[in-house]
């Protein structure tokens, strides 16, 4: 999208280096990964063909809960660096456990930074193309797999094999996005990246409804700008039905000031009281992590008095994940809202895909039957005509993201999952998707209606018939 790339470089490779806090890892070399996939091949074939195989991973941004591993887990460790990046060719060549934190680092050295960043500092490249992964360049960009080039993958099989959209296991690049570490791991993947600017300019849009977001997300996805000005980030919030903001970020080489949302003061609030705002690139990638959008508010991060004390590398979505895992581990909210005499909660943490022209019905529908406030917005359009069979958006079609994180009461009448039920059938009815990082209930029929499940058994027969990697509907809907 810019010119100039050497320009560019240089002017975001100072300012990265002055703000950042830490060096990044060091680069790992081809001999040392190739080092570190044989250790890891023995180590997958020593466990027992009966045992069901989950990573043994540090870090975590799913919502489906889990015991921690134990016995089967498959240690990974050491195959999370950036092996190389190349301005010339605007690629990166980077280990699949490797955290989207860790590799903006180094790609912001050279000016550039991959085509889609997801918000969260700790997601891993492997999580992002195995699960999903979006954010507010996929209105232009798509989704984080659709700028992978190359993948190895570890597969059930326990052979490690190079897929790529035009060799013998092109059937296997194109069903790895959405997968969940059900047919495999990736292992090193090489992806492309864009060139970036020191700053972004924001500007928060203000609409009194749904149509009209709507229309404006149409508008911006069409020209690529809104009133006369280039757009390079749309993403979207929504307070209540008649206050909805989209959030357009430019590239911008200077600003006349930059503000800061990594302590005390709440990236989310600004998007009410500002309507004009400026932040370094880095910070903008990462502006949603340190209070986890908004959902910080729930662990009382964003209480005046505590957010004054809270040590700042403590405002990451990481600690937070980790905070609600012990709380489900242990069931302390439940055990607190019985002691109160509250109705039992139930947790709504989902990422839905539906048509733009079809968003202000699924928002109608949301505010009268769950009434989470805020919701996040992100459009979204795929890149590849051919489309991904797992997730099987349709190529043509603009979608939006909506995002909610929240619990809901419950009443007396409704079972655990009532919520989370009634919002799959809506997504159905009006033709999206739901992602599949969090709790899901369809019946096994209706999920392989949704997730191809045609393609997906073939996958799973070629490449892990025995089975050793857990199913996607057994992973993803019976937590197997």
């Amino acid at each position: 999208m810019f010119q100039g790339k050497t320009g560019c470089h240089r002017r975001v490779s100072g300012i990265w280096s002055e703000i950042m806090e830490t060096d990044p890892p060091e680069p790992s070399t081809g001999a040392e990964h190739a080092d570190e996939v044989t250790a890891l091949a023995v180590r997958y074939g020593r466990i027992p063909a009966s045992e069901r195989v989950r990573l043994a991973k540090s870090t975590s941004n799913l919502f489906r809960f889990r015991s921690p591993v134990s016995g089967s887990g498959l240690e990974v460790t050491g195959l999370d660096r950036v092996l190389s990046v190349d301005p010339e060719t605007m690629t990166a060549d980077v280990q699949g456990m490797t955290t989207y934190e860790d590799l903006v680092a180094e790609t912001l050295r050279h000016g550039l930074m991959p085509l889609v960043v997801p918000q969260l500092r700790t997601i891993t490249i492997g999580g992002a193309v195995a699960g999903l992964g979006i954010e507010a360049s996929s209105f232009r960009n798509g989704l984080p797999h659709e700028s992978v080039r190359e993948m190895e993958i570890l597969t059930g099989d326990g052979q490690v094999v190079p897929a790529r959209p035009d060799n013998e296991h092109a059937e296997l690049f194109r069903g790895f996005p959405n997968s969940y570490g059900s047919l495999g791991y990736a292992l090193r993947l090489v992806i492309d990246l864009e060139p970036v600017r020191d700053h972004v300019r924001l500007r928060h849009v203000r609409f009194t409804s749904a149509a009209e977001c709507a229309a404006a997300i149409e508008e911006i996805h069409g020209s690529g700008t809104w009133r006369g000005t280039r757009v390079d980030f749309v993403d979207g919030t929504v307070f209540d039905r008649s206050e909805l903001y989209l959030t357009l970020g430019t590239f911008e080489d200077e600003a006349p000031y930059t503000s800061d949302y990594g302590g005390r003061r709440i990236y989310y609030r600004s998007v009410r009281e500002r309507e004009v705002d400026h932040l370094r690139v880095g910070d903008y990638l990462w502006r949603w992590d340190t209070d986890w959008f908004w959902c910080s508010r729930a662990l009382g991060a964003q209480h005046p008095l505590l957010r004054s004390i809270w040590p700042r590398r403590f405002l990451r979505s990481d600690f937070y994940r980790r905070v609600v895992a012990l709380d489900q581990r242990f069931g302390l909210s439940d055990r607190f809202n019985r002691l109160r005499g509250h109705p039992r909660r139930e947790q709504v943490f989902q990422d839905v895909e539906i048509p733009v022209d079809r968003l202000a019905e699924f928002l109608d529908f949301f505010h009268d039957e769950i009434g989470i406030s805020p919701v996040w917005l992100c459009p979204v359009r795929l890149r590849d005509a051919t489309g991904w069979p797992l997730y099987p958006m349709d190529p043509a079609t603009l979608y939006v993201n909506v995002g909610f994180w929240a619990t809901v009461p419950l009443r007396a009448d409704q079972e655990l999952g009532a919520h989370n039920r009634l919002i799959e059938e809506k997504v159905s009815e009006l033709d999206g998707h739901k992602s599949l990082y969090s709790s899901a209930y369809y019946e096994r029929e209706e999920f392989w209606k949704h997730y191809d499940g045609e393609t997906y058994r073939r996958l799973k027969d070629r490449y892990d018939q025995a089975g050793k990697l857990p199913g996607l509907y057994e992973k993803c809907v019976l937590g197997s």
